[in-house]
This record gives structure tokens, sequence and C-alpha cells, in this order.
């Protein structure tokens, strides 16, 4: 099918989705309320540390960017939404920036504007229902709504987008379904494993999947910590490895170590609490895995204690949630970092101008001479404790 895609939101994902969908021959127009940021990208030009963005910005024959939705809504067939739905305090997810897209594809139509017959497809996380919503919302001005939510991790956006174990599509049959299908077997690596159902089951599977994950970490360092209280803890890799080797149980996210953070699974765990609560059960798993998160936290903070007998200046690699990121939502690493100069240690912390640049100023002011930056191992001149899990 030859169709436009529109992307409103060209942030962390939506860029990268949008250079795939580039790379895969697919005429593209892409938007950003950030000025600046546009200005760059016209010049083929982007400040991230995700790895291959900048190459295929580079190479990209035919994207083009506006800081405005009413290009991308009058010029294209397909409206990928990929915006920012923050959490809210009982952790549901705030879509008011999808509700602003919405007004502005009604508003279109006041501006001569045909968005009939056009597909709007919700990329980012949203609660289940939501889009029915946006059906609804949506219907009299003849736009037919999807949800097709990615399952990646920041540091890996692009090489997750290839190799997604899983695509969830949510949505009613019909071409534009058949075009979502056609798109993933362009920019997949291998033949993808496509999950069709409605939009409010699929909201479902987006945060279910990962507090399934979250529930697997949580049980991986529950058996990490009782090996350690039982003098075993030399040995938690081979025995997660043995646990991991039987099929129903898998290897991938058992391992021992720092509790979940980042920007994902954190806020997904809850999101799937508030909806069980809305719905009247009173128990459910995400919350449960939510406090061992927290308990684990502590746990960690009392064990480098305990191991670090000569009290040295404990020393950390990196912060921010995962190596390789500039990101420092919900990171464990960062919290054992201030819970350990908290309790008055020095900290010693690898620099990396991207990241600690963040949270530099912060640390000096508050711990004063006790946080220090460093830029190679060999500047380390006196004994340290190394934080690493």
């Amino acid at each position: 099918m030859h169709m436009k895609i529109g992307v409103i939101g060209a942030g962390r994902l939506g860029i990268c989705f949008a250079l795939l969908l580039d790379k895969a021959g697919y005429s593209i127009v892409a938007s950003d309320v950030r000025e600046d940021y546009v200005k760059s990208l016209c010049e083929k030009r982007i400040d991230t540390a995700e790895p291959y963005v900048q190459e295929l910005l580079s190479s990209s024959n035919n994207i083009t960017f506006r800081t405005g939705n009413y290009d991308v809504i009058n010029e294209c067939d397909v409206l990928y939404t990929l915006v920012a739905t923050p959490s809210c305090s009982d952790g549901s997810y705030d879509v008011s920036a999808i509700w602003r897209v919405i007004a502005d594809i009604q508003n279109a139509t006041t501006l001569g504007i045909n968005v009939k017959g056009k597909a709007f497809i919700v990329g980012c996380t949203t609660n289940p229902g939501d889009c029915e919503l946006f059906r609804k919302q949506l219907e009299p001005y003849g736009v037919e709504v999807f949800y097709n939510p990615e399952f990646i991790a920041q540091g890996s956006i692009i090489k997750d987008l290839e190799n997604a174990d899983m695509v969830l599509v949510g949505g009613p049959e019909g071409k534009y379904r058949s075009f979502i299908e056609e798109i993933y077997n362009k920019i997949q690596v291998k033949k993808p494993k496509i999950c069709f159902m409605s939009t409010t089951a699929a909201e479902l599977v987006k945060l279910a999947v990962n507090c399934f994950l979250t529930t697997k970490i949580s049980y991986a360092n529950m058996v990490g910590e009782v090996m350690t209280l039982a003098g075993l803890e030399n040995e938690i890799e081979q025995v997660l490895g043995a646990i991991g080797s039987d099929t129903r149980v898998g290897n991938k996210y058992l391992k021992y170590g720092y509790g979940f953070g980042g920007p994902c699974l954190p806020r997904d765990n809850r999101s799937f609490a508030a909806y069980a609560k809305k719905l009247g059960l009173e128990y459910n798993l995400g919350k449960t895995t939510d406090d061992f998160n927290n308990e684990h936290a502590k746990f960690l903070k009392n064990y480098f204690i305990g191991k670090n007998k000569e009290k040295l200046p404990f020393y950390f690699d990196y912060i921010s949630y995962k190596k390789g990121t500039d990101i420092f939502t919900e990171s464990q690493q960062y919290r054992l970092c201030l819970d350990l100069l908290d309790e008055g240690y020095e900290v010693y912390i690898g620099e990396n101008k991207s990241v600690t640049g963040q949270i530099k100023d912060y640390l000096h002011s508050k711990y004063k001479n006790s946080v220090h930056f460093i830029t190679k191992d060999n500047e380390i001149k006196i004994d340290m404790f190394s934080v690493f899990v």
C-alpha cells in the first residue's frame, strides 16, 4: 500500500520509529513542539545517546519535520502518535497530550482538511479503555483508531524495534490493520509475531507484560536475598541459571541485582495496579512487587555497608538506571548512591557528562566533599569499595 505516515511526537521513541520507517522506504512527516530540536533534525543533527539514531538520520531520504501537527494531519494517511503520557499520583497515565492531538484532528476539519478515512494509531502507553474513548471521539470524523505500543528499553530502542519478540496491535480488521502488519514485516529483521485484538485488550497486554517482568525481576532478587542470608551468595548465578533453564521459566530478566527501574517498568507496574483497583481487585501483584522493590533497595544498602568492613569510599561505575543511558528515572543505582551518602559515606562516581551533568550541582551542594566525579579508573589513588551487583 502506498500511504504516507505521520509521526506526531518525535521524541526518544518517535524519532527512532520514524527513522526506521524512512529506512524501510516509507514517506514520513514527523512533528515535535520543540522548535530548536526540529531545526536540528532538519539539518540532520541530533544530540542523543541512543545508538544508530544519528547514522539513520544522516542517511534518511524521505522524511520531513514540522513543529505543528496540521501539516502531518493534512499530508498523511496514517497518524502515529507517540507523545508523552506521564503518570498520575494514583499510578494511572495522564493521556491529556493525546487528547490535544485529537483536538488538532477535529480542528483540522474547520481549516478545510479532510480527515475522513485516516487512521489514528496510538503508540504511547495508555490506560485500558482510553483508546475506546478516543475511537468514540473520532468516529464521527471517519477516523479509525488503533493501539500499537512498542516494547523497548532506553539505550537500545532501534535494536528493540527491529527485533521485537511480539508486535501488539489493537483495532478493527481492514486495510489499516493489514498496513500495520506490512510496516513491521519491513522494519523488523525477522518475521514478526503480530498479536491482534481489541484496543482495550491490547492496552491491558502492554501493562501486563511489563508487570510480569517486574515480578520476574523481583522473584530473582528474592531468591538472591535468601541465598545471601543463607551464606550462599557465591552460587546465586548458578542457582538462577538452573531455575531459568526450565523452559516454563526462562532466563530473560532472571538475574540478581538492582531492582527494576527506568521510565517504563515501574510506571506500567503501578498503572496495572491502579487499573486492578479500579475494577475492585484489592489484592494485586503490581503493588506487591512495587513494595518488594523498595524493600530490596534497603536490603542492598545494608548489604554493601555490611560488606564494606573498612568503611572505604564507595565507587559507582554509573548511576543512570541502565548503563549506556542518560536517564535517572527511578534509577536504583542512583537511589543506592544517595542512600550511602545519607549514611555518611564518601562516594566516587564515574564521570559521564551527559549523565552526571544533570545531578552534579545538586550532589555537590547537598553532600559537599563526600561526592566525587572521576573520568578514568586510574584516577582513583585510594582504596575503594566498588558497587556492582
